[in-house]
């Protein structure tokens, strides 16, 4: 049997990952606007703060490297993997998202990651994703699930989120696509960009989180749940092979 901690950290892939680290007692509903910051505020190469990096827990996996530089005319967001995991993440107020809340961004991918297929463990991984973590109540999850959320909630001393959904740039998967993770289904992928057609140029999104949240947890919530965080990222440890993308400004808007 392996160790609970690795275990569940590739178990629940970006939602336990994430968020096992030291992860900030999330803010009540009257602190502030939802709101992240910018890439482009900031001069040096490190992410702004409340940004953080976050690996799998043990540091047995390489870290994917985050760094910002000058694109275009633009500070943007480097992100490297090679044979490697970590997110960017943003911690956030638990406040439901509005009807209508968009999640913005662009990113362009300059070095494609080979050999990956979400469909199967072995090829579990992306070489951008840009993800949202939500709490959804626990009643709403199976059995198994629920429990098994519980048990890595005591493991991690964290309140991990019950339903990520995560946008994908995919090697061979039809835009559109939408699946579960390979390791749980508490984490979902839908595919925006696919291929190697439009490498190195820069692809903008505009997502409205709560039809895509009711696209991909629909059966099992009939409503949009608290937003916990965002976290942009690339992992190329299952597949062991390497990828180069950067991504801007991510914006949450009406």
């Amino acid at each position: 049997m392996k160790p609970v901690l690795p275990h569940l950290s590739r178990l629940f892939g970006a939602g336990l990952t994430v968020l096992l680290g030291t992860m900030a007692t999330v803010m009540g509903a009257h602190a502030q606007p939802l709101a992240l910051t910018a890439f482009s505020s900031v001069t040096g190469q490190q992410p702004p703060a409340p940004w953080r990096v976050v690996g799998v827990p043990g540091g047995k996996i390489p870290l994917t490297s985050f760094a910002l530089v000058e694109l275009d005319g633009r500070k943007v967001l480097r992100i490297e993997a090679a044979k490697s995991y970590a997110n960017l993440v943003h911690e956030l107020p638990a406040v439901v998202p509005e009807a209508g809340l968009r999640l913005g961004w662009r990113w362009r991918l300059d070095e494609p990651l080979r050999g990956a297929d979400l469909r199967r463990r072995e090829g579990d991984d992306s070489p951008l994703k840009l993800c949202a973590l939500f709490d959804m109540p626990l009643d709403k999850l199976g059995l198994i699930e629920r429990n098994l959320l519980r048990l890595a909630r005591a493991v991690s001393g964290e309140k991990l989120p019950s339903a990520t959904l995560c946008y994908v740039w995919d090697g061979t998967l039809a835009p559109g696509t939408l699946l579960d993770n390979a390791y749980s289904a508490r984490v979902r992928f839908i595919v925006l960009d696919s291929g190697e057609q439009r490498l190195g140029q820069w692809v903008a999104h505009s997502r409205d989180l709560g039809a895509d949240f009711r696209r991909a947890f629909g059966k099992e919530s009939d409503a949009v749940p608290p937003l916990q965080a965002v976290l942009v990222g690339a992992d190329a440890d299952s597949t062991g092979g390497r990828s180069l993308g950067h991504v801007g400004d991510v914006t949450l808007s009406p």
